[in-house]
């Protein structure tokens, strides 16, 4: 088998996602299986160059996994011609920077959610890079998941009938600290570090809503701060400044109405860590990162209500499971594939700068629904645009 070398500047492998999900589980899992085969029969061979702020860090990632390659100077690597793909899953904050030189030395570019923390600032990013030529994407790794995965064939195929709704929950509880330690980093909560669950988690409302079930019209959405005071990585007390819990209702397309509750304030009572249910008029759906399960409207219950009398239904027995043996690939490692094939051979990804624009969109709006209490229209995206909030 013929292989090729495709080289990818790797910035941000120091950090929780950037090291598990795109590097190990995606990047060096499609070279221990000996490449991405591409539609001639060659193989796509990546080749990374860790990229970072912190050298020890990224020396011992790369001893750790057998790479050479890495570097604390981004300018650098940009400037080399050997190296075609750019990826950031670093600071939020300094992703547009970064990824617009990138653009300017003429990488192909393949980013995490947000694409950037305004929807002037994506868009810009957008048009600079389809007039530089270049292919571009965002990470939009729900919609691979079994679960979605699962639920989107439903949906495709009209078994759920007419959709009526949906309900999603999402979130668990992050300790405040000292004891014990956070589970998630203490910028998620400062606004003035591009931290709050709505940046975070509505982006992947936004694709989930338009690319599984309808596009989103008009949003209406609550926040809060429920817990105002937390403890930072060096053990000191900060005040929070930014929600960590988002109530969003969405008007999608066909008078579908969706209402996703997104917390860090929240104990799961759930299967998983997110559990979406649509409903519709020939069966209902209730999906999550793996599992997917059903009720039709012949198996659909009467049940009676008389609180005077213990409940006789077991609810969750009455859902059967949805391809409960099919196996499928890591959500990252599959939408790197698409990518990779994008930039290797054209083939089509969708998912790509104004779709990411979408996300950053649609978090710009709750964010001012929130403020002044009231619905908010979701106007169409188009790059001719300066701005649709």
């Amino acid at each position: 088998m013929r292989e090729r070398r495709i080289g990818i500047i790797l910035n941000g492998v120091t950090g929780r996602m950037g090291l598990n999900q795109h590097l190990i589980r995606s990047i060096l899992a499609i070279r221990n299986q000996g490449g991405l085969t591409l539609s001639d029969g060659g193989a796509l061979m990546p080749d990374p160059i860790l990229v970072g702020r912190n050298a020890e860090k990224l020396k011992n990632i790369a001893e750790a996994h057998g790479l050479e390659r890495w570097s604390t100077h981004l300018e650098e690597c940009l400037a080399r011609s050997e190296d075609a793909i750019y990826f950031d899953s670093g600071s939020t904050g300094l992703r547009a920077r970064n990824v617009l030189q990138a653009i300017e030395a003429g990488k192909h570019v393949y980013c995490e959610k947000p694409l950037a923390t305004t929807l002037s600032s994506a868009l810009e990013l957008a048009r600079s890079a389809q007039n530089a030529g270049v292919k571009h994407g965002v990470v939009q790794d729900k919609l691979f998941l079994p679960g979605i995965r699962k639920l989107r064939r439903l949906v495709e195929t009209g078994f759920l009938g007419r959709i009526l709704s949906v309900r999603g929950e999402f979130g668990y509880w992050v300790f405040e600290g000292p004891r014990p330690a956070p589970q998630r980093p203490s910028w998620n909560y400062s606004k003035e570090q591009d931290g709050g669950i709505i940046l975070d988690m509505f982006c992947h409302w936004r694709y989930l809503l338009d690319h599984t079930i309808a596009p989103v019209q008009a949003v209406s959405c609550s926040a809060a701060t429920h817990i105002p005071e937390r403890v930072d990585e060096a053990g000191a007390s900060y005040r929070c400044t930014a929600e960590d819990a988002a109530y969003g209702t969405f008007a999608l397309e066909g008078g579908i109405v969706a209402q996703i509750n997104s917390s860090w304030a929240t104990r799961v009572y759930r299967d998983e860590l997110l559990q979406l249910q649509v409903d519709g008029t020939e069966a209902s759906a209730v999906a999550g990162l793996r599992t997917c399960k059903v009720q039709s409207r012949a198996g659909t219950p009467r049940p009676v209500w008389n609180p005077d009398q213990p409940n006789p239904f077991d609810f969750r027995s009455q859902w059967s499971v949805v391809d409960e043996d099919a196996e499928f690939d890591n959500a990252f490692k599959s939408q790197w594939e698409m990518f990779l094939r994008h930039v290797a051979e054209g083939a089509p990804f969708p998912h790509d700068f104004l779709d990411g624009a979408r996300g950053v969109q649609l978090a710009e709006l709750a964010t001012a629904s929130w403020r002044e209490r009231r619905w908010i229209d979701v106007p169409a995206l188009s790059l001719d645009r300066r701005s649709a909030v």
